[in-house]
């Protein structure tokens, strides 16, 4: 089994968080081979040997970052963004169709959660004909962050979680 995350990350939060998800996932498959990249290195064209795709984004204005929210975190300290992240990769990323996919975001923890990356991913990968499935928000304590306590270990939790059921399936 191999598994390919994608993300996006400004503050590197969203990148901890993924990291720890593939640990998760590379307790159940082997670290060899678990792929942890950034949008705009990922492929436009996916191997049909991926058994697992995951995506994550920092949650911008109720959904996916796009270039407008990337120059506001830029101008509040986040190192200088890539100029495509994980919402251009997917209006142009082809899906093999046996493929799962889950997503996930960084968000900041209020009652009620109106909109998140992971569903506005999940929402534009469905579209692209992908079989998706909405996974957790990891909660951040402000826009740069610091991640809550026990979030890298629950990131690690759902990786292996995502991992024992795609060997289940298999």
């Amino acid at each position: 089994m191999t598994a390919l995350i994608v993300t996006e990350s400004l503050f590197g939060n969203t990148l901890a968080i993924a990291e720890a998800i593939g640990g998760g996932i590379a307790e159940t498959i082997g670290r060899a081979s678990v792929q942890v990249i950034h949008a705009s290195l990922a492929p436009a064209v996916l191997s049909a040997e991926i058994d697992l795709l995951v995506v994550g984004a920092p949650t911008h204005t109720l959904s996916m970052p796009n270039a407008g929210t990337r120059s506001d975190a830029a101008r509040k300290g986040a190192p200088s963004p890539a100029p495509a992240g994980i919402r251009e990769w997917i209006q142009t990323v082809q899906i093999p169709d046996a493929m799962a996919v889950a997503t996930f975001d960084t968000s900041i923890h209020t009652r009620i959660q109106l909109g998140t990356a992971a569903r506005s991913a999940a929402r534009a990968l469905r579209r692209r004909g992908a079989r998706t499935t909405v996974g957790p928000s990891f909660w951040v304590t402000g826009m740069e962050g610091p991640l809550a306590d026990g979030e890298l270990a629950r990131a690690t939790a759902w990786g292996r979680t995502l991992a024992e059921q795609i060997v289940a399936v298999r």
